[in-house]
């Protein structure tokens, strides 16, 4: 038996824009343009085609976990389905080696008009296993996806988070050897999210491979030592995880360039946007170090009420704050702003900066917005939280006064001993 549940080698994978045809009219002018296009390698590109993969190779061990990161349109899920066997590759090979249950999306191989139990049953079928087999899982399924008061109710009118709930308690409890899950943990509640990473953190120790995809990072953390991080369908890093995230956020990052194309006739646009410490050198922030952004604002008519809005998150997408210039009225021109953050609120960590204008004594109406958002690391802290609460404990007298702070008791207890 190999040691290896998952081998990915050299594949390429290409799909056709457009070209979806639904009357014969339509299929037959395709059918001859097909035949003209017979000569075209598998290697080569036709028109209107593009490579979704490129050259992707990996390896994952039994028991092993992987995660695959990448922003939107990277390749993620097409590997995914490719390893599901739901497509094939163009060029190259790959080998699963196992018993495999895939979560490829929320209510992927569930029938709406069937019960949640009876999707149970069809999905353990889909998957290989008897009947007996599935009986003796029901309960620990049921109990787990926490469905057990709709579980004879048609999925159809199932949320969609109840519908992921089931979904994965299916595919992690039908003995699976080689687990693909992408993206549905960010459906569910937290409470629910926690509970699947510990149970696929079981599986894992019984051997079981996990092939991991999430734009939830701390989940990616939480699961996976290794990550490979995908972009335009490539791979552009393969190793530790943390290293995996750091080469993400400099993917994100990369887009510094114009706004989206609704921005092209904006009024005004930020431009040459610097993210520094205070000695404006580092592209990191310190914990208890100032943190500084510099842009210029472009003003291209004259504006009343014009604000920079710098949106705060951490990497996971959890929504921290928002910076806001408050309204300045400018005729055209352009102006250097800069904004230090201080004190540094922020703990050790990676942050994503999302750059906004908007216009209006209320700010409602929003005239400029940057293509991808901006990321930076925060570090010299302490781990297991976004934000620090630094503040100053005084001790206080009879009458409810400020006598002295905190320290004065520590140094105070010292001298007495």
């Amino acid at each position: 038996m190999s040691d290896y549940a998952i081998q990915v080698d050299h594949v390429w994978k290409k799909f056709r824009k457009g070209e979806i045809h639904d009357s014969l009219r339509e299929l037959i002018p395709a059918m001859a343009k097909g035949l003209m296009r017979r000569g075209t390698k598998k290697d080569e590109l036709a028109n209107r085609e593009f490579w979704a993969l490129k050259d992707v190779s990996f390896e994952v061990k039994r028991g092993e976990s992987l995660g695959i990161i990448g922003p939107n349109g990277a390749g993620k899920s097409t590997m995914l389905k490719l390893l599901s066997r739901i497509i094939r590759p163009n060029s190259g090979r790959y080998e699963v080696n196992g018993r495999l249950s895939a979560l490829i999306e929320v209510g992927a191989g569930f029938h709406g008009d069937l019960t949640g139990r009876e999707n149970i049953y069809l999905s353990g079928t889909i998957l290989g296993m008897k009947r007996k087999q599935i009986k003796a899982k029901e309960d620990q399924i049921i109990d787990f996806s926490g469905v057990e008061d709709f579980i004879d109710t048609p999925i159809k009118r199932y949320s969609s988070g109840m519908v992921a709930r089931l979904g994965f308690a299916v595919a992690a409890h039908m003995e699976p050897e080689v687990l693909l899950v992408d993206e549905v943990l960010s459906v569910g509640d937290a409470k629910f999210r926690q509970k699947c990473i510990r149970h696929m953190h079981e599986l894992i120790r019984s051997n079981v491979s996990v092939v991991f995809i999430s734009h939830i990072l701390d989940q990616v953390r939480a699961l996976c030592p290794k990550t490979i991080v995908l972009d335009h369908g490539a791979v552009v890093y393969s190793g530790e995880t943390e290293g995996a995230i750091h080469k993400y956020m400099e993917v994100l990052g990369d887009d510094g360039g114009p706004a989206r194309k609704s921005n092209e006739n904006a009024p005004a646009e930020l431009r040459d946007i610097r993210i520094t410490g205070t000695d404006r050198k580092s592209e990191k922030w310190r914990v208890q170090q100032p943190g500084v952004i510099e842009c210029v604002v472009v003003v291209h008519r004259p504006i009343d009420h014009l604000s920079v809005l710098v949106g705060v998150s951490s990497i996971g997408g959890l929504f921290l704050g928002t910076a806001n210039s408050g309204p300045m009225c400018l005729e055209p021109g352009e102006y250097p702003l800069r904004f230090t953050l201080d004190p540094m609120p922020l703990n050790n960590g990676d942050y994503t900066l999302e750059f906004s204008l908007h216009e209006g004594p209320m700010q409602d109406q929003t005239v400029w917005t940057m293509r991808q958002p901006r990321t930076i690391s925060v570090y010299d802290g302490y781990a297991g939280a976004f934000v620090r609460f630094d503040g100053d404990w005084q001790t206080l007298d009879a009458q409810g006064q400020p006598s002295g702070r905190t320290q004065e008791l520590y140094l105070h207890h010292e001298s007495v001993e």
